[in-house]
C-alpha cells in the first residue's frame, strides 16, 4: 500500500506531461499535412546531386 503513495502521483504527473506534449503538438500544427510527407517521399522533383563518396584530396 505504501507504494501507491508514490505510484499514483507519478502516474498522474506522467499522464499530465503526455497530455501537455499532445496539446503542444496540436497547437504547433504538427497534424496539419498528414499526406504531404508521404507524397514528398515518392515524388521525384529534385535534381540529382553529386554522387555520395569520399571527398577528393587536394
Amino acid at each position: 500500500m505504501n507504494a501507491l503513495i508514490i505510484l499514483v502521483p507519478a502516474a498522474l504527473l506522467l499522464g499530465g506531461l503526455a497530455l501537455g506534449a499532445f496539446l503542444w503538438s496540436l497547437k504547433s500544427d504538427q497534424y496539419e499535412d498528414l499526406d504531404g510527407a508521404g507524397w514528398r517521399i515518392i515524388s521525384d522533383d529534385e535534381e540529382p546531386g553529386p554522387p555520395a563518396g569520399p571527398a577528393p584530396r587536394a
